[in-house]
């Protein structure tokens, strides 16, 4: 049982069903068994209990909500509005050094004159447990004034032990509303309808997020963004964060958010040709180094 109290000590709703798959792993060595445990205990955390499954965006200090520079897999949808080329990309986060731990991405913008359309994927975990999620989202940029957008979802889990996979479907919703040329504000919902995996022992609660946030271009080349995020049963993370543009196609980026603990991030950002590759880093005081980096291609129009 003591295991088990150090889940709950992680997540107090640590969900009965996982805690069985573990019990049925009776071939697996220790070592694998702990790699399972750690897998789902992290799957169920992250900045205040605010679940993984959203992948991490690109923005420094996860202040994607507002940024109308980027679009990434599963944040705001509206974002994908201001899309002007076909791009596609992919993302890597790895967290503190664990490879098991670890969220892979795929993303594919579709501009045209009426409506934007963009796919997203993405998947953590390993071949014992892990998560997977599904999206196509639509999203329109009404005279460069506000953005719209929403995406459908599904989101799924696999557990060896009972060898089956549970999912539900979920919806996103996004808002970009730009202020003056120099200020925009961002509102983005992540499950609005409270969706859950029910079977037939257990439910498993899919969190349900709101953010709001800021972008301000103080200088042409200095911008600053501001984000507060709510999961209905966590506490609120507070993040800002800063890209200097440096050079014509290279950023510096800066940041740091706040929930139960201060995390401070750096990160880089630049442009080759049609590529554009953002790397940063989280550092946790407690649980050690979050790396993200991700890539994009812009088509030609």
């Amino acid at each position: 049982m003591l295991i088990r109290d150090f889940l709950i000590f992680l997540k107090p709703e640590f969900d009965a069903l996982v805690f069985t798959d573990f019990l049925l792993l009776k071939p697996l060595n220790a070592m694998r068994k702990v790699i399972f445990l750690l897998t789902v205990a992290f799957s169920q955390q992250s900045y205040c209990q605010i679940s993984n499954i959203i992948p991490s965006s690109n923005a420094i200090a996860q202040t994607s909500v507002a940024d109308s520079q980027n679009w990434t897999a599963f944040n705001n949808p509206a974002m994908l509005g201001y899309a002007e080329q076909c791009e596609g990309g992919i993302g890597y986060e790895n967290r503190y050094l664990i490879s098991q731990l670890s969220t892979k991405t795929a993303q594919l913008a579709l501009p045209s004159s009426l409506i934007n359309t963009g796919f997203s994927f993405s998947y953590f975990g390993y071949s014992l447990y892990h998560e997977m999620l599904v999206g196509a989202g639509f999203s329109r940029n009404f005279s460069d004034k506000f953005a719209m957008g929403m995406q459908f979802n599904y989101y799924t889990t696999y557990f060896a032990a009972s060898n089956s996979y549970r999912g539900a479907f979920l919806p996103q919703l996004g808002l970009s509303v730009k202020l003056t040329s120099n200020f925009s504000l961002g509102f983005h919902s992540f499950n609005p309808i409270q969706a859950n995996i029910k079977t037939e022992s257990v439910t498993k609660r899919i969190p349900s997020i709101f953010s709001l946030g800021t972008e301000l271009f103080l200088l042409s080349n200095f911008t600053q963004r501001t984000q507060i995020d709510k999961e209905l049963s966590s506490d609120y993370r507070f993040a800002i964060g800063f890209d200097y543009l440096m050079l014509q196609n290279f950023k510096l980026k800066l940041g740091f958010y706040s929930s139960d603990y201060f995390v401070s991030c750096l990160g880089v950002g630049f442009k080759t040709g049609a590529f554009l590759v953002d790397l940063n880093c989280e550092s946790h005081p407690i649980l050690g180094l979050n790396t993200i980096a991700g890539i994009k291609y812009r088509f030609r129009k």
